[in-house]
């Protein structure tokens, strides 16, 4: 796989192929990337010299994904929910001839495992390279395969066919006649025969239309891709409109800035002073901000995981491709060496384009302009390399899986409401406090500017869609008015009822099951002006509370990292002195 994932994504895209089952990847790990043009490669292995199993999904099946099993360097799956529809996809590799017994019997023990976890009403797919001959002609065997397969039957066929009558599959490959040539799957040197298959439900057979092997690809040098057109029967769903955002990154740029700030005071009649009602201004704000800086199209980013691929490699592969094809025809040794020496040059060429991209990529992340790039780059290759970024389907309180957004919502609602609500046994202590009356001092600008100062950019923005950048934008004009506003809030003891609404996040925590709302953490996006607001009553707290040396968490200048410190250096003391120590450490679940 190794150099080979863009010109895979350009071969599924010229056949039109959706999903894509892969063997001998020989990448180690177990991890997920983008591979280009928004298709991903979901792959596990152990050794990088042999083995390695993966699926490659085209960008608009990669949001389905609801689970994916790494069983072994021989196996895996994927689930995905396709309009209602739950499609299982199984990428397998059976042990070649010369291996082990043990290793074989442990294969097609882990495959009926698989299997048998399916619930019955789920498709399954498989696609795997058997290492297997079921061979032609299907006399007693009518029931999981066709007339159509190649050569004579061996020992590993019969134990595919044999698979195929336990689990109620059938070998799809060997319905639809072809020509000889487009049933070899294997061509090496004087040899051809058919050792890729494709396998689905019985039951749901009369859903492939076609199938058959493509002849001409230059991908693999032996092994041909098998495809089949398959056409589920899913329920008609309300696609869901992708939400326009303000593009108030913009408001970074200076020449950005003064055009905002231009507009905005033509729209309020040439005012230097923000009017006093929040209502009015947070409306034209938004307004202001989707004329002059315009809004997203909601549309996916253009993959930058292959910039690399440009019109040189793309015609050198195409130059291998139909070397391939004239040495499939000839076969002759010039033919054949012909094809060898555009391999070369394919590689060549990818590894120059690779090093002129990844030297232009190294030169402006060098630059001033390239630090958010870097940060950015970061957080994308984190994000593509896992399975899911975002989970369809959660479980119920009894473990059942629930499907439709309807009911999903109502399980996190549910979810949230009892976590925020939850009622424990405690000691009440009742503790006599001095009461004290004294008039509480108005806020002042400098307030507004320090708090304003702490905030950060780029954060998401809250239900209102005004973020600190506008404000940070308009400077003393934003400082007046949310003093004024401020102190409206202090003295009214009445906050603004955008300022009470929240788009609660669940984020998942990267461990246990990904389909339980007990292994997410709820993050709540709020009102950005209403966040400033509490920077400023916390800077007033923090002035007349008194904190504990000892509370490393949350306090400036402060972190948990030293605190770990200095427990691993006590320990380590401890030990030179040959001392016990007993240490007592309380986790509060859910405390934040």
């Amino acid at each position: 796989m190794t150099g080979k994932g863009r010109e895979l994504v350009d071969m599924m895209q010229r056949r039109k192929v959706d999903i894509l089952c892969v063997q001998e990847t020989r990448w180690k790990g177990s991890k997920a990337r983008s591979i280009g043009a928004g298709f991903k490669l979901f792959y596990h292995g152990v050794d990088r010299k042999r083995n390695g199993v993966g699926v490659i999904l085209k960008e608009e099946f990669v949001k389905n994904v609801l689970e994916v099993k790494r069983v072994s360097d021989r196996l895996m799956s994927l689930k995905l929910e396709i309009e209602g529809v739950m499609l299982n996809v199984v990428s397998a590799y059976a042990p070649q001839v010369g291996c082990e017994q043990e290793e074989k019997d442990r294969f097609w023990s882990e495959l009926e495992e698989v299997m048998q976890s399916v619930p019955r009403g789920e498709r399954v797919v498989i696609g795997a390279d058997f290492n297997g001959h079921v061979g032609e002609g299907n006399s007693g065997d009518e029931e999981v395969m066709g007339r159509f397969g190649l050569q004579e039957r061996n020992p590993e066929g019969q134990r595919l066919v044999d698979f195929a009558k336990s689990m109620e599959m059938a070998v799809v490959n060997t319905y639809f006649q072809k020509r000889q040539e487009h049933r070899v799957t294997y061509k090496s040197g004087g040899r051809s025969t058919q050792v890729d298959y494709i396998l689905c439900r019985r039951c749901n057979l009369m859903e492939i239309s076609d199938c058959k092997v493509v002849v001409g690809e230059s991908v693999a040098r032996q092994h041909r891709m098998v495809v089949c057109k398959m056409t589920l029967v899913v329920r008609k769903m309300k696609r869901a409109k992708a939400e326009q955002k303000t593009k108030w990154w913009k408001l970074e740029k200076e020449e950005c800035c003064v055009v905002f700030r231009e507009e905005l005071r033509q729209v309020l009649g040439g005012q230097e002073v923000l009017p006093d009602d929040w209502t009015t201004i947070a409306k034209v704000i938004r307004e202001t901000g989707r004329k002059v800086l315009g809004v997203s199209s909601g549309r996916r980013k253009e993959d930058k995981e292959t910039w690399w691929w440009n019109e040189e490699v793309q015609e050198s592969i195409q130059r291998k491709r139909l070397a391939r094809k004239k040495w499939d025809s000839e076969r002759t040794e010039e033919s054949r060496q012909e094809y060898r020496e555009m391999q070369r040059e394919v590689k060549i060429e990818v590894a120059k384009a690779k090093q002129k991209a990844y030297e232009d990529l190294y030169a402006r992340l060098d630059s001033k302009e390239g630090e958010r790039d870097l940060y950015r780059l970061a957080r994308q290759r984190d994000r593509d390399g896992k399975d899911m970024q975002q989970v369809k389907l959660i479980k119920d309180r009894d473990g059942n899986v629930l499907t439709g957004d309807r009911r999903v919502r109502e399980r996190w609602k549910e979810y949230f409401e009892e976590l925020m609500n939850e009622e424990n046994d405690r000691e009440r202590r009742v503790v006599e406090a001095n009461i004290v009356e004294q008039e509480v001092e108005r806020i002042s600008k400098g307030e507004v500017r320090r708090a304003l100062k702490r905030m950060k950019r780029g954060k998401a923005v809250g239900p209102d869609d005004i973020p600190v950048e506008v404000w940070k934008c308009l400077g003393e004009m934003a400082v007046e008015f949310l003093t004024r506003l401020f102190n409206e809030v202090l003295e009214s003891e009445r906050m603004p009822e955008e300022w009470r609404r929240s788009v609660l996040v669940p984020i998942f925590k990267n461990k246990g099951d990904v389909q339980s709302c007990g292994n997410y953490r709820g993050i709540k996006l709020m009102s950005h002006t209403m966040k400033l607001w509490e920077r400023v009553v916390e800077a007033r707290l923090r002035g007349e509370v008194s904190i504990c040396e000892q509370q490393y968490g949350f306090i400036p200048r402060k972190s948990t990292t030293d605190a770990l410190f200095a427990l691993r250096m006590l320990m380590e003391k401890y030990r030179e002195g040959r001392k016990e120590l007993h240490c007592v450490f309380v986790d509060l679940e859910k405390a934040y």
